[in-house]
């Protein structure tokens, strides 16, 4: 029987981006430097991110703060909406605006997405083989961090909508054998000051 060891995974929004998504504005690089800083001591073994520009150049800023620890683009942790509900699905009070903004997504994201959430969960989530627990840092974007989060708290597959992530903000989710996974903690920003926090949120939701 092949052993099995504890998986950390980390997950991060990119920092923040231009208004054309084509960059990251100086506030974002600075965001994914001292996200980078907060994670020097961390046993990473990989770094992967998403392939538009705003999450490699962020996947690029961290790295460049590590001790050669390898980045990897992968589609997987790319921008797609995980899963489209239907109506049925949805609370009954919040269905129709959440289903406005779904028909806003292109028919390219909505006819893919689905299938790269269920590989990203393949790739992505669950206990690692071996006897040495593994720490991997995901770059990638707010859809699929709800996807991830919802996935390892066995909420219903539409419950990635309303969980939203801050631009470098952290999460940790711990996957061991033989245990429920676990939320360590979400959307943490304390390695950011307080001018460069809540990027990427509303002004209703900076708390």
């Amino acid at each position: 029987m092949t052993n099995a060891a504890t998986r950390y995974l980390y997950l991060a929004r990119h920092g923040e981006a231009s208004e054309d998504e084509t960059t990251l504005t100086e506030g974002g690089r600075r965001q994914a430097v001292l996200l980078g800083e907060r994670l020097r001591n961390t046993p990473l073994s990989a770094i992967h991110h998403g392939p538009l520009p705003r999450a490699r150049q962020t996947a690029r800023l961290i790295g460049a703060q590590l001790d050669a620890v390898p980045l990897h683009q992968s589609e997987l942790a790319g921008d797609y909406v995980p899963y489209l509900p239907t109506k049925e699905e949805l609370p009954p009070d919040a269905a129709e605006a959440m289903l406005s903004f779904l028909a806003q997504v292109p028919d390219e994201e909505r006819d893919r997405g689905p299938a790269l959430a269920r590989e990203a969960l393949t790739a992505f989530t669950g206990p690692v083989d071996g006897d040495r627990p593994r720490h991997e840092l995901v770059v990638t974007h707010n859809f699929l961090i709800g996807w991830l989060i919802r996935a390892a708290l066995d909420a219903p597959e539409w419950r990635w909508m309303g969980l939203n992530h801050g631009n470098a903000a952290l999460t940790v989710i711990r996957y061991a054998p033989g245990r429920p996974s676990s939320v360590l903690f979400h959307n943490d920003m304390r390695h950011l000051p307080t001018e460069l926090r809540w990027t990427g949120f509303p002004p209703e939701l900076h708390i």
